[in-house]
């Protein structure tokens, strides 16, 4: 009998299912990457008066986006060109130059110096390199002494000075204000601006892009078109002209025209009016030149690069009128400024 209950335990613990292998721990998954963060703000450009603001806006965003002349305070409302990377985007605020107002223009001129300055993440103020220090210098720094923000120091037009004379104006800078970063570059040349980028970036806080992709600047064809007259203007007229001159876009007329090239084919024209204020009538005889000779130069140019810039034939249409004291009238100026849309 002991005999067969062995045999059938025997036999019940083989009929038994063995255990059950243990399971493989699964692998953990891989996380994804964390997107890396954007870096988006806003870039405030100051400097006294013909310092290189302009020309190293257009120097950053790769092409011309405001107009650049060596008369002084030629920025008269503030520019943005914006620069989009892989990296988020920064928008570069070229401002007019920082100097002591004396017409209702030139206030409204230091107005959008104060917005600039009050809401960028990041100020660069731009010294010129080859002018000494002096008044004008002192009076942009105490505007900077209201920022918040970190503020760097540009030393431009190095490549047209010896290098020892660059240290002296860092020294003096760095003992009268405490700049985040100090750079320095040629707007002209393209000096150290990779460098000054990749600092900019680094400053900027972690947001979404502002603006989509494909924009590069705020300025309405109006405005553009208004500029780019006015710089032509600069380029012939000297003294105090250059303060005296605004241009208004009056009208901008877009049309089909028959093609003379292609029977049955159009092709589109832009007609423009503009009218060029000036203060006396004196100026409006000097802006318009021996028979016309200036004024007639002026529209050759600008119709040109407007016309390059939109891609097609343009007809500009230039008047040149007598507004006195426009620089202290708020119409005038509202109806200026109003052109950038």
């Amino acid at each position: 009998m002991a005999t067969k209950k062995k045999a059938a335990d025997s036999a019940a613990a083989a009929e038994k299912p063995a255990p059950p292998a243990p399971k493989k721990r699964a692998a953990p998954k891989k996380k994804a990457a964390p997107k890396p963060q954007l870096k988006t703000g806003y870039v405030a450009l100051v400097g006294r008066p013909n310092s290189g603001k302009s020309t190293l806006l257009n120097a950053l965003i790769g092409q011309k986006v405001a107009i650049v002349s060596d008369k002084p305070q030629t920025t008269r409302i503030s520019i943005l060109g914006i620069k989009t990377t892989d990296k988020g985007q920064t928008v570069f605020v070229d401002n007019p130059g920082i100097h002591k107002p004396l017409h209702t223009l030139n206030k409204r001129m230091m107005n959008f110096v104060y917005s600039a300055l009050e809401t960028s993440d990041v100020v660069c103020l731009l010294v010129d390199a080859t002018e000494k220090f002096g008044h004008g210098d002192e009076y942009v720094l105490e505007a900077l002494r209201r920022v918040k923000t970190p503020v760097f120091l540009l030393i431009n037009k190095v490549d047209i000075v010896r290098k020892d004379k660059v240290l002296p104006i860092i020294d003096r800078y760095k003992d009268l204000f405490p700049f985040k970063e100090i750079v320095p570059i040629s707007a002209l040349k393209g000096v150290n601006l990779d460098l000054l980028e990749r600092l900019i970036t680094e400053a900027l806080p972690e947001a979404p892009k502002l603006y989509s992709d494909d924009e590069i600047s705020d300025q309405s064809e109006k405005f553009l078109f208004a500029e780019i007259v006015r710089e032509k203007i600069l380029k012939y007229v000297t003294e105090e002209l250059p303060f005296v001159t605004a241009v208004y876009i009056e009208s901008i007329e877009k049309k089909e025209q028959a093609d003379w090239k292609t029977p049955g084919e159009t092709r589109p024209v832009t007609y423009i009016r503009a009218s060029i204020f000036v203060e006396k009538d004196n100026h409006r005889k000097i802006v318009i030149g021996r028979h016309g000779s200036l004024v007639k130069q002026v529209g050759i140019e600008a119709r040109q690069e407007i016309a390059e810039y939109i891609g097609h034939k343009v007809f500009l249409d230039l008047q040149v009128r007598v507004r006195e004291r426009w620089r202290d009238s708020e119409d005038v100026l509202d109806l200026i400024e109003g052109q950038k849309g």
